[in-house]
């Protein structure tokens, strides 16, 4: 073909309907629905035709309706309506503004949010679970709290995969092309309005990416872009699919995530002070971070790397290997070979910022751990995926107690008015306020529940459940019609589900650890709950496996089979293509959620809090936020958390604990209906959950969470420590340096300990002490310390219960005091002493750790010395 010269075409909006330019471009219309409902009312069925894209709405709707609407006064009205309401909005006083000196809102305070995907709309098809969403949800609350925030990512020519199911009921995967053009995103331009464009390299060429943004309220979204004309058809396929490909692929688009999008800030003009690393899949930005510090500031890589770490946060979002990604030494060195030297490392030192064992030359270089080691603030999703996570990754930290691991835990949460039905926010206005929901993680407001009268509670939810189930006939003769049914066989789809029967829910990515098939372990339990006439339960199942995960494609059509098999149809139904529109319907319409992860797999999970807050009580396992969420009267839970060496015995018996407590307590509870045929008991169980989850499990809370436990301080540290021509940076890389130089010489020489009120020589013997609660121990602790002062160390009582194997189990610390040198060279003594608080059997044993003021952790350097132990070292 010969040369092409492209145009784009614009709607042409009559003057005034002008403000629906600016309003289908801020998806702030996604979790307003006063301004949604303007695109609804220009064409409804065009609207469900466009997937809610406003944009393209604009770009198909005929001329002659524009003009028609352009004179209409109603429309008018709402349209100046929803325009002043997103103006006033991005002009008004925010949360950040409360809490943040001027000096916080400056450029040098901006935190750079990079993800692989983002989960915002389903008009936006660029995510494929929960780990996008939550990236939208983080957004979408940051600028409602007016957190200086930018996102980064890449934008995906086909985003995920499409799901539709054969007539065996085995998933199949469609792709389908984004226009970029029709989307409510626009390109990045410079002041001669043309494409902001950055390069990466890459072996053997340099790839360019063009830069589009997505504006999200407030925030900003930069998304990068391979599929132009200066790159080779290779190259142009790395934005192409969402982890699409091979590994090969993998590495190419998070190098462009990572080391692109940090040149994509850089060329925007844009110095984040912090950057935040959603998952290990943007870690790289952290080597080209540490690059362009070393190129401006010309300082060396440990000084470099030290200012890194003070700016950055890592999130770890799953205990699965499969999540956890990394790539073979080989690969590692084909793609960084050239980058080695403007580093000032050779390839060994750069394959152990990736690597457990940095010695190991055959380990694979892990993206997590270069994460970890990169940054100097690090959480999981949940409590326990804390815990998990510093099991997981206390290798990285030789010697530190597993409790005591710099991994902090900040629990997820959703953003509410994307979740939250129309219905229940009408009377959440209603009774909390006009302005409730920018004050939705105050947990005061939440009181206020009680006074929504039960029938209107239970009103809005069945009006609920009646769309949900509307929803889904549709949805499913859809399905049908595509197979290719007989037009004689669609009636049944018009008979799917009772408006009045409980319901139950179960959607998510279709991992086999999620155990989707769970429910169908005893088909003449289940058929039979299905099958009451009396008091009959319908299941509704959604949800995508992985293309190249045949296990769970497997579930799926086991779930397919089911329905078919026993006849039951028309209640247990599977709707193809989970997406967010999909999730809406469902977390909105349920009566109960089901979640049956097994333990301690799931690390947090999010759709169960979109349930809940809509009114849905959850029924799940003993994992991730529901470890947190759960209340005796607020839902169920399956087990206690066990883990088992047999998987098909744990199936076994969790899956005849959900069958024993939707018998035994589910249903009953539900169908027991006082004389004005209302679920009392079920409905103060709604807001006993809605009370108690709603106002902890919502992204406000979380992202202010980040905002104050992490953003800030890493705001301040990164401010200070490149300052001043990085000197306080350089300060404690040259610290750290002379320390790990003499660390290996350090000894405990001797401990002492004696009981209060003893005789002063009187030896403590502890297989012969038995001491009462209330005593204290004396330790005097004589530690030789060569090279440095006593004040570069901290000294510590270590203490706490006695397991069975003789090891102190998540002991306290208890400082000692530097109180004097021996006269010999380089000793010192330290005195401390702690209380027995409890009985039972105890110990204590003294060790070392770095003192340094700059530190944000004392665990931080890897270092740490124990009592008749030598000087160890993680060497990261």
């Amino acid at each position: 073909m010969s040369q092409m010269r492209s145009f784009t075409v614009l709607p042409a909006l009559p003057e005034k309907l002008k403000p629906l330019e600016e309003i289908s471009r801020n998806l702030f219309w996604v979790w307003n629905s006063d301004c949604a409902d303007l695109f609804k009312r220009i064409d409804l069925s065009l609207w469900e035709e466009c997937n809610h894209n406003p944009v393209k709405l604009l770009g198909s709707v005929p001329q002659q309706r524009l003009e028609k609407l352009a004179e209409n006064n109603g429309f008018l009205s709402e349209l100046n309506h929803a325009s002043e309401k997103l103006n006033s909005y991005l002009e008004s006083s925010v949360w950040f503004d409360k809490i943040s000196p001027d000096d916080d809102k400056s450029d040098k305070s901006v935190i750079a949010y990079f993800s692989a995907e983002f989960g915002l709309h389903e008009s936006l098809p660029f995510y494929s679970g929960g780990l996008g969403i939550l990236a939208g949800d983080h957004l979408k609350s940051a600028s409602d709290l007016g957190i200086p925030l930018v996102g980064v990512g890449l934008l995906y020519q086909n985003g995920y995969f499409r799901q539709y199911l054969s007539i065996d009921g085995w998933q199949q995967e469609v792709y389908e092309e984004n226009d970029f053009y029709s989307m409510p995103l626009t390109p990045v331009t410079d002041n001669q309005g043309e494409p902001v464009k950055i390069e990466v390299p890459y072996p053997q060429t340099n790839v360019k990416a063009r830069i589009w943004k997505i504006q999200i309220g407030r925030v900003p979204l930069y998304m990068l872009d391979t599929n132009i004309s200066d790159n080779r058809p290779d190259d142009r396929m790395i934005t192409s699919t969402l982890y699409g490909g091979d590994r090969e692929m993998r590495i190419r688009q998070e190098i462009m995530l990572g080391i692109g999008g940090m040149k994509a800030l850089n060329a925007l003009g844009i110095t984040p002070a912090v950057c935040h690393m959603n998952e290990g899949h943007a870690a790289f930005m952290a080597i080209e971070r540490i690059r362009l510090l070393m190129e401006k500031e010309k300082a060396s890589f440990k000084e470099a790397i030290e200012a890194c770490r003070s700016g950055s946060v890592f999130t770890i979002h799953t205990p699965v290997k499969a999540g956890n990604d990394e790539f073979p030494p080989q690969m590692m060195t084909k793609y960084f070979d050239d980058y080695y030297p403007q580093l000032g490392l050779d390839e060994k030192s750069f394959l152990a910022l990736g690597r457990v064992d940095a010695s190991d030359e055959k380990e694979s270089f892990k993206m997590p751990v270069l994460a970890i080691s990169t940054s100097s603030y690090r959480n999981g999703v949940s409590k326990l995926h804390g815990e998990v996570s510093r099991k997981m990754w206390s290798n990285l930290w030789k010697g530190i107690p597993v409790h005591e691991v710099p991994i902090k835990s900040i629990t997820n949460g959703v953003h509410m008015k994307s979740w939250l039905s129309d219905e229940l926010n009408f009377l959440y206005e209603r009774y909390f306020g006009a302005e409730w929901s920018g004050q939705n993680f105050d947990e005061k407001i939440w009181d206020n529940i009680d006074q929504i009268p039960d029938e209107e509670l239970w009103r809005a939810h069945q009006r609920c459940k009646a769309e949900l189930v509307s929803f889904c006939r549709k949805r499913l003769k859809k399905q049908m019609e595509r197979r290719g049914t007989y037009h004689t066989e669609l009636n049944w789809a018009e008979e799917v589900f009772d408006p009045e029967a409980l319901t139950v829910g179960f959607a998510r990515r279709f991992a086999t650890y999620k155990r989707g098939n769970l429910v169908l372990k005893d088909p003449k339990r289940l058929v039979k709950l299905l099958n009451d006439t009396d008091r009959p339960v319908q299941f509704v199942f959604a949800g995508k496996a992985h293309p190249r995960d045949s296990e769970g494609k497997e579930i799926v059509r086991q779930i397919i089979h089911f329905a078919s098999h026993y006849d039951i149809r028309r209640k247990l139904v599977f709707l193809e293509d989970y997406d967010i529109n999909v999730a809406r319907y469902l977390v909105k319409g349920v009566d109960v959620w089901l979640n049956n992860p097994r333990p301690p797999m799931e690390a947090s999970g999010t759709s169960g809090m979109k349930a809940a807050m809509n009114g849905a009580l959850n029924l799940s396992t003993w994992d991730g936020w529901w470890c947190e969420g759960y209340i005796p009267d607020g839902g169920w839970v399956v087990g206690a958390g066990e883990t088992y060496d047999d998987t098909e015995y744990q199936d076994m018996i969790e899956s005849q604990a959900i069958y024993n407590i939707l018998e035994n307590e589910v249903v009953p509870l539900f169908y027991a209906r006082t004389a004005d045929d209302l679920p009392r008991g079920w409905i103060y169980r709604m807001k006993k959950a809605m009370r108690s989850i709603t106002p902890q499990f919502n992204t406000h809370r979380m992202v202010a969470e980040y905002t104050q436990e992490f953003y800030k301080p890493a705001t301040e540290r990164w401010n200070r420590l490149i300052s001043d021509n990085m000197k306080v940076a350089r300060d404690i890389s040259l610290w750290k340096e002379n320390l790990r130089s003499v660390w290996k010489n350090f000894e405990i020489e001797d401990v002492k300990v004696t009981v209060s009120n003893d005789q002063p020589d009187q030896p403590f013997e502890p297989k012969r002490r038995r001491l009462k609660v209330g005593s204290e121990l004396n330790v005097k602790a004589l530690v030789r310390l060569p090279g440095v002062s006593p004040e570069n160390v901290d000294v510590q009582i270590y203490y706490g219960p006695v397991d069975t194997w003789s090891q102190i189990k998540n002991g306290q610390v208890e400082r000692m005091k530097y109180s004097g040198s021996t006269g010999g060279k380089d000793k010192y003594w330290f005195d401390g002493s702690v209380k027995c608080q409890d009985s039972g059997r105890q110990g204590l044993v003294v060790r070392v750790l770095p003192k340094y003021d700059e530190l944000p952790n004392q665990c931080e350097p890897g270092l740490i010395l124990w009592e008749n132990d030598t000087g160890k070292s993680s060497d990261k």
